[in-house]
């Protein structure tokens, strides 16, 4: 299974939480060096926690699931 193959299946878990307030995420690019780049989404796009919730929410989650991860950037 491909490293971006492994992210989208982490984000899945993600998902239903970030929708439950609805807000999504949409994965960008995963690149080789480690850096998964998303885009949040919906009312998680101007919300001002989304910055808690991209490093403390997705970027903890994906680093604890998948070790080759080393920082999620919102583009």
């Amino acid at each position: 299974m491909s490293l971006k193959e492994q992210v989208e299946k982490a984000l899945e878990k993600i998902r239903p939480s970030l929708r439950a307030d609805g807000g999504d995420v949409e994965l960008v690019e995963v690149t080789e060096d480690g850096i998964v780049k998303v885009r949040l989404q919906g009312a998680c796009r101007g919300c001002p926690m989304s910055q808690m919730t991209l490093k403390l929410g997705i970027e903890r989650t994906l680093k604890q699931e998948i070790p080759e991860v080393k920082e999620v950037q919102s583009v």
